[in-house]
């Protein structure tokens, strides 16, 4: 029997790299992707690129408008911070997290688990390389699974909470990229900016793309999209 899995898909490199993964599990993937009110729409156009290339069984788009609320940079007029040093990124938690983005999105995945009778979920967050985001950390994913055994029909009636796997929470983004290239990604189909260019390509200075060319260059591999050529140098 074809095992099924939900893969939550951004278009960003480390949604892509759990996308390859779970294939080469050998699951069948179901890609959910989000329009959320983010900045720009290159994200979801990636997203679909991926799933395109991929072949997944079915990719659906979900619309929630999470600029109603505001409170990120990513969903308002906030200005997108820049130039921060690492040191600076794990202060504090920035202005780019977006409140209960991904407890959102898992509910979302969570329900359409339940309609396709699918127990497990992919999702590609990050606990090392990443900006001091709560709802990335293993503490959170254990949470909603354990919520998932209460919340559901399956939970209930026979204690089958969704399974959540998270196969790059422990590594860097450089063993990430490592990890992907061994299955064969492409990472000129992702996008990871998130304040691009008017021309679409990244900005090379917020503090995604930062950690994305700082892990290329830990990798000892260049990174496919196009920066502008101060920020690509400062990696």
């Amino acid at each position: 029997m074809t095992r099924r899995a939900i893969v939550l898909l951004s278009g960003g490199l480390d949604s892509t790299t759990s996308l390859a993964i779970a294939l080469d599990e050998g699951f069948e993937v179901y890609a959910l992707s989000f329009g959320y009110g983010q900045r720009h729409s290159i994200e979801l156009e990636a997203a679909q690129r991926v799933a395109e290339a991929y072949g997944v069984a079915r990719h659906i788009k979900v619309d929630v408008d999470l600029r109603l609320f505001g409170g990120s940079a990513l969903t308002s007029d906030i200005e997108v911070p820049k130039r921060r040093d690492t040191e600076e990124m794990d202060k504090t938690i920035p202005v780019t997290y977006v409140p209960a983005r991904n407890t959102i999105f898992l509910a979302f995945a969570m329900a359409w688990a339940e309609v396709l009778g699918v127990r497990d979920i992919f999702m590609g967050v990050n606990a090392v390389d990443y900006s001091g985001y709560p709802d990335c950390r293993p503490e959170f994913i254990h949470a909603f699974e354990d919520l998932s055994r209460l919340a559901t029909k399956a939970g209930v009636e026979k204690d089958a909470g969704v399974r959540i796997h998270t196969p790059l929470i422990a590594l860097s983004k450089a063993d990430i990229i490592r990890r992907g290239l061994e299955l064969g990604v492409d990472y000129g189909l992702t996008h990871s900016c998130y304040d691009p260019l008017p021309s679409g390509n990244p900005c090379g200075e917020c503090d995604s793309c930062q950690l994305r060319l700082r892990g290329f260059s830990e990798a000892g591999v260049a990174d496919p999209l196009g920066y502008p050529t101060k920020a690509a140098s400062r990696r």
